[in-house]
């Protein structure tokens, strides 16, 4: 497990790789401006997908992971 400080730089790398920096500025703006349930969002952030297509989805991200980091 790593700690809360590791977890928050991680987070913020990821954001601005995958958003870049100006977006990922703006969506944690976002988050903090309004009141965010992050539980119910998990409840119903996947309800039109099942398990097998977010497994499926979860082992070909994985794996294009790993052919990029060869």
């Amino acid at each position: 497990m790593i700690t809360d400080t590791e977890l928050k730089i991680k987070g913020i790398d990821s954001l601005v790789r995958s958003l870049g920096e100006v977006d990922a500025e703006r969506f944690i703006a976002l988050m903090m401006r309004e009141p965010f349930d992050y539980t119910r969002w998990q409840r119903l952030l996947w309800l039109d997908k099942s398990v097998e297509e977010l497994s499926a989805e979860a082992v070909r991200l994985q794996e294009s992971r790993a052919r990029e980091s060869e």
